[in-house]
């Protein structure tokens, strides 16, 4: 690869294709679209700094070692399934959650074949719909982050994956918040369980990851480290909090750094060089970084303010850990700055001291 960067990109993101969302008790076209992942790769694939590549396809093992397998088989057949019941529906969404407080008193939900019904099992949420190329897209990005994961394996110092749909808010056993796979917690359980190396997921998306942070709680193998804005104000409400610091055998290994609506450059520096003396206290043998660029000034559902030069010096900052770096992408929807605060970052991961 010589000097340059290697990413791993594919087109398979473009199945996933939603024409609408409901945020914000409104319907609206979706932020997470097709334009997002392409514009990124036209930033890269500009710049010489940066190689690109196809990924490897990979079987559903590391899938199914993270997430439920029955979420895995649903998001398969689901929008195929829906389509029997309710013929022509581009976008699939739940009509009803299986929330505990419907059974309370009566007993467990029973385990049902109706799509209708499964919908809001595996669902959490309203932003996030099925179309019929979401299950392939989902499939592509984790085939993206294992192949940039097992690059920085076999030696390469930074690799980038540049995963559509992002990942890091789906736990165990739910899809929700644009992510139906976490392409974060697949790569790094993958590489715990396979060379016994910890590893720490450094998540710099506004949003904070409550599905990474999830599946990692009880484990002392995995650390889970984010700076994102403050659940009192921001999704997704209800994890993310400075004392969430993990349980069992995970107490200690997971850091959350609340920030405030208008957090600036140096704010955020400031934030993320008390992170990475965590990362270091944790000695970790690989990094993987969930780059979420929402943090953007003029990103259109955030409210921090972090330049273009912002996230060159957050890449150089992480750095400076000396770590074997996974790069995988999460948010970031101002489409039009979307690829150069990409490119930022990356470029500033690569500086040496």
């Amino acid at each position: 690869m010589g000097s340059s960067m290697r990413v791993v990109a594919s087109d398979r993101h473009r199945g996933h294709a939603p024409l609408a969302e409901i945020e914000s008790s409104g319907l609206q076209p979706p932020f997470e679209h097709p334009g997002r992942a392409d514009a990124i790769h036209r930033a890269l694939a500009a710049d010489d700094h940066f190689s690109i590549v196809e990924p490897t396809t990979f079987d559903t093992n590391a899938i199914e070692a993270v997430h439920d397998p029955g979420l895995v088989r649903f998001l398969e057949r689901a929008w195929a399934d829906y389509q029997v019941r309710h013929p022509g529906t581009h976008d699939v969404v739940p009509d009803v959650f299986a929330m505990p407080g419907l059974m309370d008193g009566i007993g467990p939900f029973p385990e049902r074949a109706l799509v209708d019904h499964e919908l809001g099992r595996w669902c959490f949420e309203t932003t996030t719909p099925l179309t019929e190329g979401t299950y392939d897209a989902a499939r592509s990005a984790v085939d993206i982050a294992l192949t940039a994961t097992d690059a920085v394996l076999a030696g390469d110092r930074v690799a980038y994956g540049l995963c559509r749909p992002p990942g890091h808010h789906a736990p165990t056993g739910l899809y929700g918040g644009y992510c139906f796979f976490n392409n974060a917690a697949i790569a790094a359980h993958h590489i715990a369980s396979t060379t016994g190396t910890k590893v720490t997921v450094l998540d710099v998306d506004y949003h904070h990851g409550n599905g990474t942070q999830q599946i990692f709680y009880r484990r002392d193998d995995v650390q889970y480290v984010s700076l994102h804005g403050d659940p009192a104000r921001a999704y997704p409400y209800v994890t993310g909090f400075a004392d969430e610091q993990g349980a069992g055998r995970g107490a200690g290994s997971n850091f959350n750094a609340p920030l405030a609506a208008g957090t600036d450059d140096d704010e955020y520096l400031a934030a993320l060089a008390g992170a990475c003396e965590v990362i270091s206290a944790f000695a970790p043998g690989v990094l993987i970084v969930s780059l979420g660029v929402d943090t953007f000034h003029d990103d259109p559902i955030s409210d921090l303010a972090i330049t273009s030069d912002g996230f060159r010096r957050q890449g150089e900052l992480v750095s400076r850990l000396a770590l074997p770096t996974v790069v995988l992408q999460e948010g970031g929807y101002d489409v039009d700055a979307l690829g150069d605060n990409v490119r930022q970052f990356l470029l500033g991961a690569t500086t040496r001291d």
